[in-house]
């Protein structure tokens, strides 16, 4: 009775974000407001070009509207709760909306696995078997293949928010973390994880293992392709419609695995440091990540960079 009691008082948590180290709260305000204002922007513009530029209504470009869009909704869903956090004295949080919170930022994360491996399959058959690419890479196959990605990250975030919210929770209700990133929120179980971590780890590899070990292997193949043409220029520009990617990958990926895949220090005097490191590292990879994105394939893309400026022309010219 008692227990039940216990839990049915836990109606919100409380973020304790960067509360430690309030100096930086200020700072990183500003920080990130002006990193969330250029992702709407960056992200926002790619769309709209891979849109409304015929030339650009290609299995690649498609996936990168994805990609866009996606990055567009995975920092709406955590970094509005983020900057409020930061000006909010009590940072409180009910625990339907921290369920959706963490919905959405796991559906966003896991999706974006599976479409970084997708895109890693186009570049593979665009160039080491170009000859059936308007065939295996029709409109009838990469649509649904951006759908599956969307439809197999929801479900599994589904499953893992479902078993995360119905845990009881036995009055400590302080979220070590600026959003109900899932694993700060599962150290408030009162009850056995062990089958949260086990669909987790099973999670993990197939949204995380499995993608990298595709995206290796793919690239093996593309690279060792790409060594087997004659001319340096035809090597060049084999290599420069998949460079773009491949930065995005190691970016994302690199940050994902060094946040998960650290070990834990066993030292109590330096879990505050490495509490804070979790921290800036989960902002690294849901803030500024997202906002590299758009810079990347701008930079490193030819056909992107005169999409945005014939945008630019004919808006000039509109008014």
């Amino acid at each position: 009775m008692v227990s039940a009691n216990q839990t049915a008082s836990v109606i919100e948590f409380v973020l304790l974000g960067f509360s430690a180290n309030p100096n930086l709260e200020k700072t990183f305000f500003v920080l990130i407001l002006l990193m969330y204002v250029a992702i709407l922007l960056g992200n926002g513009v790619l769309i709209l070009v891979t849109v409304s530029n015929s030339h650009l209504h290609t299995p690649m470009y498609f996936f990168l509207g994805n990609l866009s869009f996606l990055d567009i909704c995975y920092t709406t869903s955590s970094v509005p709760l983020i900057l409020d956090s930061f000006l909010t004295p009590r940072k409180t949080i009910c625990f339907s909306a921290c369920a959706v919170q963490m919905f959405l930022s796991f559906a966003m994360g896991a999706t974006e696995c599976v479409l970084l491996s997708l895109m890693a399959f186009d570049r593979y058959v665009a160039i080491c078997n170009p000859l059936r690419y308007p065939v295996v890479m029709s409109k009838a196959a990469y649509v649904p293949m951006a759908a599956g990605s969307w439809v197999a990250g929801s479900t599994a975030s589904m499953v893992q928010t479902s078993l995360a919210m119905r845990l009881p929770f036995c009055g400590d209700n302080i979220i070590n973390h600026f959003t109900c990133e899932i694993l700060a929120v599962l150290k408030l179980a009162c009850a056995d994880i062990s089958v949260n971590v086990i669909s987790m780890g099973v999670t993990n590899v197939i949204f995380l293992g499995v993608p990298v070990l595709f995206i290796s292997f793919s690239y093996v193949f593309i690279i060792a392709t790409i060594l087997r043409i004659p001319s340096a220029e035809g090597k060049k520009k084999a290599f420069s419609t998949c460079s773009a990617h491949l930065t995005v990958v190691i970016v994302f990926y690199g940050t994902i695995l060094f946040m998960y895949g650290k070990p834990k220090s066993k030292d109590p005097l330096g879990e505050d440091k490495e509490d804070l490191a979790d921290k800036l590292i989960s902002l690294f990879y849901g803030v500024v990540t997202p906002m590299l994105n758009p810079i990347i394939y701008s930079l490193r893309n030819k056909d992107v960079k005169a999409a945005v400026r014939n945008l630019v022309f004919q808006k000039r010219f509109a008014f």
